[in-house]
């Protein structure tokens, strides 16, 4: 197994709730991790229709069996499972004891919110952060955005192509049809490759409706669909006023840059060296890194941007200390003096709250320039929140 930079966090809400619950994408290892840092207790699909049928017929039964405590996968599947666990954890508030996970965030936090508030710890395990990949030092970074993060992709010899292809057909299948009733599933894989054509750029939810022939509110079902089973992520305006007119619509990232490669059609490095996205799919890594960084250490995303109505912008930042970090994305291995520039305008909104600006580029170089932090993207990961 791959080791987890999330191992830590899991076993910190273990030693203080009952129920720890671990939600993210299919495939990203929640399976895997749960039961390798909890081996000594029983585990239990709730995707298996046999286990789902006893649960369903003699839920008093079936939980009789787990009253040490249990690892529940997919619980979401179960939706009473959640009240029940309320009564057994209020009896005996043992910590650790029930270890939940689930590919449908939405369902499950919708389950601890109205069951298990105040005893349930919740941490998200998105797919490999760069620093948990195998060899990184041997990888480019071309490699690196068209392979992605999937655990499977680096544990195993396996087709890039071929487990990206089954796994958008698994998706479309299991969760989207639990989730919403979709009557046409080539329309809403339309979609879906739309969504990753606008990968770095602000939500024109209207736009992507028309491209994809479907209403509005199709496109916001859709895209609450793709959040809640963590393909996608919003980044969210900085929601200070610093007296410009900043942008306040969020911008769609997708989590994975692999599965975004493959819903564009990019198969080889060659296509992705001279691809007109290449810079988009970069500033998507590096704002997946430091979503990944912030849920690995069991901290909330709290990551922004900001832009004005002149396009003047901070591709991401966030709060530390009472400042604010600036960080500006530039996919070129050459760090040229707009580049520097560009990093010194995107501190200026905050002034004073600002920290040292870095600048993330494709090259290995670090250094400081003009009051500008200049960081490889080898190096984001080991520094981001530091």
């Amino acid at each position: 197994m791959i080791p987890r930079n999330i191992s830590k966090a899991i076993y910190r809400y273990a030693k203080s709730f009952p129920v720890v619950e671990i939600t993210g994408p299919r495939q990203s290892g929640k399976t895997t991790l749960v039961r390798s840092l909890f081996a000594d207790k029983p585990y239990v699909t709730l995707e298996d229709p046999s286990e789902r049928l006893f649960a369903e017929d003699d839920p008093k039964g079936f939980l009789a069996r787990f009253s040490e405590g249990a690892i529940f996968d997919e619980a979401q599947r179960w939706p009473d499972l959640f009240s029940y666990l309320q009564g057994m954890v209020d009896e005996d508030r043992q910590v650790g004891r029930f270890i939940l996970t689930g590919s449908q965030q939405f369902s499950l936090l919708a389950g601890v919110s109205q069951s298990l508030a105040g005893r349930a710890g919740v941490t998200r395990l998105l797919p490999l952060a760069s620093s948990e990949i195998p060899n990184l030092s041997a990888s480019s970074l071309n490699s690196i955005l068209i392979t992605g993060g999937y655990p499977a992709l680096h544990a195993q010899t396996i087709n890039a192509q071929d487990w990206f292809a089954s796994y958008i057909a698994t998706y479309v299948e299991r969760d989207v049809r639990q989730l919403i009733n979709v009557q046409d599933l080539t329309t809403f894989q339309r979609f879906l490759r739309f969504c990753a054509g606008r990968s770095g750029s602000l939500l024109n939810l209207n736009a992507l409706a028309g491209e994809a022939g479907v209403t509005n509110k199709v496109a916001q079902a859709w895209m609450s669909v793709l959040q809640s089973s963590d393909l996608v992520y919003l980044l969210p305006p900085y929601h200070k006023n610093f007296g410009k007119r900043l942008v306040k619509t969020p911008k769609l990232y997708f989590v994975d840059t692999g599965l975004a490669c493959w819903l564009l059609g990019i198969r080889s490095e060659e296509v992705l060296a001279l691809h007109p996205l290449r810079g988009a799919l970069f500033e998507t890594w590096v704002v997946a890194e430091a979503l990944k960084a912030r849920y690995n250490a069991g901290e909330p995303a709290d990551l922004y941007f900001w832009r004005d109505n002149n396009g003047v912008e901070a591709d991401l930042l966030y709060e530390k200390d009472g400042m604010l970090q600036t960080i500006e994305v530039k996919s070129g291995a050459t760090v040229t003096r707009d580049y520097i520039k560009a990093g010194q305008k995107a501190a200026k909104f905050a002034g004073d709250e600002a920290l040292t600006p870095w600048l993330v580029h494709g090259g290995d170089d670090n250094y400081e320039r003009n009051g500008v932090d200049v960081v490889g993207w080898r190096n984001f990961a080991e520094r981001i929140f530091k």
